[in-house]
């Protein structure tokens, strides 16, 4: 079976002093970003750009597995922590809460968290380099009342 290689290309640039934008390949998106000495008050730098990614990776699988499964859930939310050693700068440790509103079952629930994390590709590159650990868990949706 070959492997399907997907390609994804940024071209970023300094704008003004410490700060940059970087044009997403193919796409119309434009993300700018804190590239000062320092860190910005307002602007994302690189590591609040990483976690983002790990974020937005894992809200990406829940919306994949759901038709994969498939599983039904009415949102999702996650909080993402980051640890990040000094010497050498690396992160050394990602720990998250994925919340989902549903109603299937807690074993459905746990099948869908080990989907995410053997399926995502940030998670799985981010998950060589450093330690993640995560929960999942569920809000139920409210009941209608008739």
């Amino acid at each position: 079976m070959t492997q399907q290689i997907l390609t994804y290309g940024v071209t970023a640039s300094v704008t003004s002093p410490g700060i940059s934008t970087g044009n997403i390949s193919g796409k119309s998106a434009k993300v700018e970003f804190d590239t000062s000495a320092g860190q910005s008050d307002s602007l994302p730098g690189p590591a609040d750009l990483l976690v983002t990614a790990f974020a937005a990776c894992v809200l990406k699988n829940v919306e994949r597995m759901s038709s994969f499964m498939p599983f039904a859930y009415d949102g999702a939310t996650i909080e993402v922590t980051a640890e990040r050693e000094t010497n050498p700068p690396r992160m050394a440790r990602i720990n998250y809460l994925l919340t989902v509103n549903t109603d299937e079952p807690e074993r459905r629930v746990e099948l869908l968290h080990r989907n995410i994390s053997n399926q995502g590709t940030i998670y799985n590159t981010l998950a060589q380099v450093c330690e993640i650990t995560g929960q999942i868990a569920t809000e139920r949706p409210a009941s209608v009342s008739a």
